[in-house]
């Protein structure tokens, strides 16, 4: 299906004249009002099962988002994106307009990078891969550890091995820094991405990781977090659960997970009354389906760790009194069973013993791109000695 209606909208483009667009989707921008803004009828939100009502909250501000109209600015296609895996689809169809979520189509490569710091790491990565979500994910793998103002001299090296996600051809969601060194004063720093991407130095001990707690006092989980998939039968898109949801009865206090800045207090589509509070190493945390919002919880205002932001309810969507607990890196839902935690981990036994082979070749590849920086800049500096100073003729 999926196929047929790309070859007819393609089709279309070209014998009357349809054009294509790539948008972005503006802050506060509901999907009630996508659809009314393309005449479209609300119905096909509100004949939604709860759940796919659920996923158009997911969608965030900054996405693009493609849609193809006709020549009178008739929408015949429209691909939303929610998260890095699925999407919205909307399409016409007998002059019936249907919805339905389909996987995103990207491609991946793994790739490194090295270099020596002339102005800043982030500069200087961005100025070398053109990728602005790399320098800043670089950024975030060592918050917690190093000082780039002061620790960080001109002259140190710095190498990244990861992988990015391409779309039409394009830089697609957040990059993965599989692994990655910096020097400081010379002294090189090595963290590894392992167990869930949590990062690690060489001997096995967590490095970075933003310490988060469950914002409930007692937790029972009603339902667990899962990914979009395709199913290997029926080949239909399973649909993701991006959170965890916790039974929490009407009125029951709940706590900010981190400290952070709240972005969002209000209404959330199919999340009802919701709470979003930005926290450091682009970390994001939703609280959905809520009674009330505490009345100091404003855009903008700063939360403590463990603070009452509200209380639990059966607003949105819902199927019952719960809290849905939601946790993104980047804007990309994460599992937050694999995240919250009290305290900074480090591997013991066969798992250690796993680690460590495992890092001493992600080192190895580290190095290797290090050695080939040095030939280079050796290369560029003997070539500019010889420009400099042409050999003397032999004279005749």
């Amino acid at each position: 299906m999926m196929r047929k209606i790309l070859l007819c909208a393609l089709f279309l483009s070209f014998c009357f004249g349809a054009v294509g667009e790539n948008r972005v989707w503006q802050k506060g921008y509901t999907f009630l009002k996508f659809l009314e803004d393309y005449h479209i009828p609300l119905k096909l939100y509100y004949n939604l099962p709860a759940e796919d009502k659920e996923l158009t909250a997911e969608i965030y501000a900054g996405v693009e988002y493609q849609t193809l109209k006709d020549k009178n600015g008739k929408l015949l296609q429209a691909l939303i994106p929610v998260g890095e895996d699925i999407q919205i689809q909307i399409y016409e169809e007998n002059s019936t307009y249907k919805l339905t979520f389909t996987p995103i189509k990207y491609f991946q490569k793994s790739q490194t990078l090295a270099l020596e710091v002339l102005n800043s790491p982030y500069q200087d990565i961005f100025k070398q891969s053109k990728d602005l979500s790399l320098a800043n994910e670089f950024l975030n793998t060592y918050k917690n550890s190093i000082n780039f103002k002061r620790e960080v001299m001109k002259g140190d090296k710095l190498a990244l091995l990861y992988v990015r996600k391409y779309r039409f051809g394009e830089f697609f969601g957040t990059p993965t820094i599989g692994a990655s060194m910096i020097e400081t004063s010379k002294k090189p720093n090595f963290l590894i991405s392992y167990n869930d991407g949590r990062y690690y130095n060489l001997a096995g001990k967590e490095i970075t990781g933003f310490l988060l707690r469950m914002p409930l006092s007692n937790v029972y989980i009603t339902s667990k977090f899962s990914q979009a998939r395709k199913h290997p039968v029926l080949k239909q898109v399973v649909r993701p659960h991006f959170g965890i949801d916790l039974r929490a009865k009407i009125g029951t206090p709940i706590k900010s997970a981190g400290s952070g800045r709240v972005v969002s207090a209000g209404n959330k589509g199919g999340y009802g009354k919701a709470i979003e509070i930005a926290h450091e190493g682009g970390l994001k945390t939703l609280y959905a389906h809520l009674s009330s919002i505490d009345k100091k919880i404003k855009v903008g205002s700063y939360v403590k760790q463990g603070q009452n932001i509200g209380k639990s309810g059966n607003t949105g969507i819902s199927s019952g009194p719960h809290l849905h607990f939601g946790l993104y890196k980047n804007n990309r839902p994460i599992n937050p069973l694999g995240s919250i935690k009290t305290t900074r981990s480090e591997l013991k036994g066969k798992e250690k013993e796993k680690f460590l082979q495992f890092a001493k070749e992600q080192k190895q590849l580290l190095e290797d791109e290090l050695n080939k920086l040095t030939a280079q800049n050796t290369s560029e500096q003997t070539q500019s000695t010889l420009t400099q100073n042409p050999p003397l003729e032999e004279s005749k």
